[in-house]
């Protein structure tokens, strides 16, 4: 398998406040759309194959910001279905569960629509896209590349570092950032990681 380069979107309003932000669809602000223009000069000169992408607004404006193109929207890329925690804060959850843990508690139900997902949900959907990430790379010379969000990207290198989901609990990742996941020897690696322009 090639290199397989993750990028999570720029700043908004909730990340840069910390409220959990999986289905509401927020745009980005003035300093998460600077973030996204200035990832343009690290990927263009990548050549990418294949670019895949959340559907979600901030993932979205991201990669046109960036200047990618061609992109293929999937539905696996959206972040973990926060349920009853959509919009509140750790610090929030933690007085009335002091111990909570994402990685490995999930989240509180939520409604109908958005029931919340547990760790392993969320490893389920990590793999399909990997699988999907696999086979984009077979007909392709160059990287591939995923525009999501940050809970979700970190399941999915622990995923495809052969962790459980909540191996994900690792690896800190900041907003606007570029991540690089490939192979040393036949065995998969990090090969890069919140890489910036000025990193």
């Amino acid at each position: 398998m090639g290199d397989l380069l993750l990028v999570r979107h720029g700043e908004t309003e909730w990340s840069a406040s910390g409220q959990h932000t999986s289905w509401t669809d927020l745009p980005l602000t003035d300093r998460g759309r600077e973030q996204a223009r200035g990832l343009a000069p690290l990927l263009e000169p990548l050549r990418v194959g294949a670019v895949f992408v959340s559907p979600l607004k901030r993932a979205q404006e991201t990669a046109d910001l960036a200047g990618l193109t061609g992109t293929r929207v999937d539905a696996d890329l959206v972040e973990w279905d926060y349920g009853g925690y959509e919009g509140i804060t750790t610090a929030e959850i933690h007085r009335t569960r002091p111990d909570w843990f994402l990685f490995t508690d999930g989240v509180a139900p939520g409604p109908p629509e958005h029931p919340g997902e547990t760790p392993e949900e969320v490893g389920a959907r990590a793999d399909r896209m990997l699988t999907k990430t696999r086979t984009a790379m077979e007909g392709t010379e160059g990287p591939v590349l995923l525009v999501a969000h940050g809970h979700f990207l970190r399941v999915l290198t622990a995923r495809y570092l052969g962790l459980p989901a909540s191996g994900g609990a690792l690896f800190q990742l900041a907003t606007g950032t570029v991540c690089r996941l490939g192979t040393e020897h036949g065995r998969p690696v990090v090969a890069g990681w919140n890489v910036r322009p000025s990193s």
